[in-house]
């Protein structure tokens, strides 16, 4: 179960950049919304976070932070490409998958 929470922790991270992303593109009452959509969704990426991380299954520290950055880092390079017009490159892309198989990796290496 704290494998799930610190998946979703990650998505959070991603939806935290997407809001600041969106909150610096509009102004005035917009702007507001998207920055209280970044606020929550940092507060809920912090809160799964130390949910994961705690308790009588608790996952490793280390493990669960590296994890949680990879997803968030993955998913805020695919936001910036979709929505935000960032450039898709070769190297980008390839980098992208290593940490991918890298986040893969330290899943499958813990306990």
């Amino acid at each position: 179960m704290n494998w799930i929470i610190l998946i979703i922790a990650g998505l959070f991270e991603t939806g935290f950049v997407f809001c600041l992303g969106k909150a610096q593109l509009t102004t005035d009452k917009e702007s507001k919304f998207w920055w209280l959509g970044f606020a929550i969704s940092l507060v809920l990426s912090m809160f799964l976070m130390y949910k994961a991380t705690s308790g009588e299954h608790a996952l490793p520290l280390g493990t669960a932070y590296a994890i949680w950055t990879g997803i968030g880092a993955v998913g805020s390079v695919t936001i910036g490409i979709i929505y935000f017009q960032e450039p898709t490159t070769f190297w980008r892309l390839f980098f992208v998958m290593t940490l991918i198989a890298s986040i893969v990796g330290l899943k499958s290496v813990s306990s």
